[in-house]
C-alpha cells in the first residue's frame, strides 16, 4: 500500500499485520504495482519519481527519473521486466526493470494521465487521462493503436482482463465501462455508483470487477451480464485503491479514512482492517549495529523498527508537536528528538519510555546532534540558537549565540570538540564546545543552508544550501576548497569514511556523487 504520508507498507495478509515500511519517497505516494513472482514493487509518487524496491529485503533498488510532473499510475508487464508509468505531465513512460533505464515515452493525451494497464502478453497498454479518454498503445513500437471515446469526465482507472480483449474503466463521471480491446468499441456501461469511481480491479478469469468510490463503497459487477453483484460498506471516506487476490476470493482496498480493508469476495463482507499509515516522517537515525531504526513524525510521535523484520518494536509519545529532528547515542541506547513545540526528548530504547525531557528552547528545534560518548547533546533552533545539553545532569551547559536566523543543521567533530551548524542566515559557524564559543564563521553561500556533514578526523565540513551549491570547508582555515553547483536546493549530505566521497540529494530528486580531487586520503 502506498499512502500520503511518503511510505508504502507491506502487510501479511494471513496476520494482517504489517512487515516492514518502505521509505524513501520525499512527497504522497500514488500508485503501486507489483512483479509477478512477488519479489518487487514499483511505486510513483508525486516528487515525480517511480523506486524499484526489493520486497525480501524492504529495500530500494533504484529509482526512476523522468517525468517533469507527478507520477500517479504504474504497471508492470507479467515478465517483470518493464513498468509504465503515467503522469500529471501528459505522458507515460516505459521502464526497462533490469538497467533502471527509460526506454522510451507515449505521447498522444492532452492532459494528465491518471490510470495505466498492460496486458498480460506485455505488448499493449491501456490508460486513461482527464483528457476523457483511453488509448491502447503497441509496447513494441511506443506507438497508439486506438483511443476508446466514452466518457464524459477524467478516466480515473483502468483494469484489463487476463486474455487482454477487455478493458475496464473508471470515471468521474460516476460510471465504469467496458471496452473491447479488439474493435475499440464500448460493450456497456456500469452505472451505480454515486460519486467518482477511483479504482477498478478485476478477477484472474475476468468474470468480475471490483470498483471503489468515492461514495465511499466498492461495488462487485458480473463482466457478462453488465449487474452490480454486491456493495462493500465499511469505510469512512473515499476508496482511491483496489486489489484482488490471484484466486479471486478476496479483495484489497485502501482508502482516505487512512485504512485498509480486506474483503471476502465470496460473501461481501468485510474480513479485517489494518491500521497503520499517520503522516509525514520528518526525520529518521539508526542505530551504529544497523539493528534498528528510529523515525520522528509530523503525527508527534517516534517510531522504534527492527530492520531485521521490518516490524515497529514500539511508539514513543510525548511530544505535542512535529517531531523534527532525532540523533541516536553510539551505544544504541538512548534517542534524542527535538519537537515543533520547542523541546527535546531523551528516550530510553530498551524500554521505549521517555527519560526526561530538556526545556530551554524558545521555538521549534529542527536540528539534534550527540557526542559520540553520548553525554552531551546539541540541539538547532528557529530561535536563532544552538543550546549544549549535559545528558547527565539534564542541564543546558550553554547557549551557542551568534545566527541572526533559524538554525537547520548541526554536526558534531568525532571528538566532540567542535560543532559546526548551518542558518537561515546563509551562514555556518564552528563552535568550541569546550568553551560555548564561535571559533569562525564560514560564508559564502548566498542562500540559507540545509544541511551539514563533517570529516571523520573533523578536518573539513561540508555544506548544502538553497543557493544549490556544496561547498567544502576547511575547518583550521574557514576557507572553501572546493564548491559545486547542483540542478535544485541542496537539502541533505554526507560524506563516506574516506573524507573524499560526498553524497549530496537536491530537491528536483537527484543524488550526487563527488569525490575531491587533490586532497589527501583519510587513513
Amino acid at each position: 500500500s502506498g499512502s500520503d504520508d511518503k511510505t508504502l507498507k507491506v502487510w501479511d495478509l494471513t496476520t494482517g499485520k504489517e512487515q516492514f515500511t518502505l521509505n524513501g519517497h520525499t512527497s504522497s505516494v500514488n500508485a503501486v504495482a507489483v512483479t509477478a513472482d512477488g519479489k518487487r514493487a514499483i511505486s510513483g509518487s508525486d516528487d515525480k519519481t517511480l523506486k524499484v524496491w526489493d520486497l525480501t529485503t524492504g529495500k530500494e533498488q533504484f529509482t526512476l527519473n523522468g517525468h517533469s510532473y507527478l507520477v500517479k499510475a504504474v504497471a508492470v508487464t507479467a515478465d517483470g521486466k518493464r513498468a509504465i508509468s503515467g503522469s500529471y505531465d501528459n505522458t507515460l513512460k516505459v521502464w526497462d526493470l533490469t538497467t533502471g533505464n527509460g526506454q522510451f515515452t507515449l505521447n498522444g493525451h492532452t492532459s494528465s494521465v491518471y490510470a495505466v494497464a498492460v496486458t498480460a502478453d506485455g505488448k499493449r497498454a491501456i490508460s486513461g487521462s482527464d483528457d476523457e479518454t483511453l488509448k491502447v498503445w503497441d509496447l513494441t513500437t511506443g506507438h497508439e493503436e486506438l483511443t476508446l471515446n466514452g466518457h464524459s469526465s477524467s478516466v480515473y482507472a483502468v483494469a484489463v482482463t487476463a486474455d487482454g480483449k477487455r478493458a475496464i474503466s473508471g470515471s468521474w463521471d460516476n460510471t465504469l465501462k467496458v471496452w473491447d480491446l479488439t474493435t475499440g468499441h464500448e460493450e456497456f456501461t456500469l452505472n451505480g455508483h454515486s460519486s467518482s469511481v477511483y479504482a477498478v480491479a478485476v478477477t484472474a478469469d475476468g468474470k468480475r470487477a471490483i470498483s471503489g468510490s468515492w461514495d465511499n463503497t466498492l461495488k462487485v459487477w458480473d463482466l457478462t451480464t453488465g449487474h452490480e453483484e454486491f456493495t462493500l460498506n465499511g469505510h469512512s471516506s473515499s476508496v482511491y485503491a483496489v486489489a484482488v487476490t490471484a484466486d479471486g476470493k478476496r479483495a484489497i482496498s485502501a482508502s482516505s479514512d487512512k485504512t485498509i480493508t480486506v474483503w471476502d469476495l465470496t460473501t461481501g463482507h468485510e474480513e479485517f482492517t489494518i491500521n497503520g499509515h499517520s503522516s509525514s516522517v520528518n526525520a529518521v537515525a539508526v542505530t551504529a549495529d544497523g539493528k534498528r531504526a528510529i523515525s520522528g513524525s509530523w503525527d508527534n510521535t517516534l517510531k522504534v523498527w527492527d530492520l531485521t523484520t521490518g516490524h515497529e518494536e514500539f511508539t514513543l509519545i510525548g511530544h505535542s508537536s512535529s517531531v523534527n529532528a532525532v540523533a541516536v547515542t553510539a551505544d544504541g541506547k538512548r534517542a534524542i528528538s527535538g519537537s515543533d513545540h520547542t523541546t527535546i526528548k531523551v528516550w530510553d530504547l530498551t524500554t521505549g519510555k521517555e527519560q526526561f525531557t530538556l526545556i530551554g528552547h524558545r521555538n521549534a528545534v529542527k536540528a539534534v546532534a550527540v557526542t559520540a560518548d553520548g553525554k552531551r547533546a546539541i540541539s538547532g533552533s528557529w530561535d536563532n540558537t544552538l543550546k549544549v545539553w549535559d545528558l547527565t545532569t539534564r542541564k543546558e551547559q550553554f547557549t551557542l549565540n551568534g545566527h541572526t536566523s533559524s538554525v537547520y543543521a548541526v554536526a558534531l567533530t568525532a571528538d566532540g570538540k567542535r560543532a559546526i551548524s548551518g542558518s537561515d542566515d546563509n551562514t555556518l559557524k564552528v563552535w568550541d564546545l569546550t568553551t560555548g564559543k564561535e571559533q569562525f564563521t564560514l560564508n559564502g553561500h548566498t542562500s540559507w543552508v540545509n544541511a551539514v556533514a563533517v570529516t571523520a578526523d573533523g578536518k573539513r565540513a561540508i555544506s548544502g544550501s538553497d543557493d544549490n551549491t556544496i561547498k567544502v570547508w576547511d575547518l583550521s582555515s574557514g576557507n572553501v576548497i572546493a564548491s559545486f553547483m547542483g540542478d535544485s536546493s541542496i537539502a541533505c549530505c554526507a560524506i563516506a569514511p574516506d573524507g573524499l566521497t560526498i553524497v549530496a540529494g537536491d530537491e528536483s530528486d537527484r543524488v550526487y556523487f563527488l569525490r575531491l580531487e587533490g586532497v589527501e586520503e583519510l587513513t
